[in-house]
């Protein structure tokens, strides 16, 4: 079945079965590899991706349910969120092995989207979803804080 998918600002015509997970969709089909798999059942967080400004696993949703709405990649995320949140992992050396911060910063984001300024129970609330398994998770808070802290300024 062909299905209009709108990624990252660009609408993409698929060949794919409409149970098909759009995580599938996005790496397999589109190429777009930023986005990875971790568990398969959306308890990682590896696979986030914003679906219509909300960040979403991946891993869970079938493509032919978004027909119409817009999905946002690490590859294209922007705004003034994103570009902060970019910046303070960048700022506070975030990353260790990498691969789950791409859901990392999808998910601070929308966290950031959503609660401008957040404590220490909001940010662990909302990022409890995403695992690291470097443990990063003392650099991580920090980082959403800085972030919250460029956007304020």
């Amino acid at each position: 079945m062909t299905i209009s998918l709108n990624l990252n600002g660009k609408t993409h015509s698929v060949e794919a079965d409409p149970d098909t997970p759009l995580l599938w969709v996005i790496r397999d089909e589109l190429k777009f590899t930023g986005t990875k798999y971790g568990c398969g059942i959306a308890q990682c967080g590896a696979c986030t991706v914003h679906i219509d400004g909300a960040a979403v696993r991946s891993c869970q949703v079938a493509v032919g349910d978004i027909e119409g709405a817009s999905v946002t990649t690490i590859e294209a995320v922007s705004g003034p969120e994103a570009e902060a949140v970019k910046q303070a992992w960048q700022e506070l050396d975030v990353v260790q092995c990498g691969f789950c911060q791409s859901g990392q910063i999808m998910q601070a984001v929308d966290l950031l989207a959503q609660h401008p300024t957040p404590s220490d129970d909001v940010i662990d609330t909302v990022m409890g979803g995403n695992a690291c398994r470097c443990a990063t998770y003392t650099r991580i808070r920090a980082a959403i804080h800085h972030a919250a802290d460029i956007l304020e300024a």
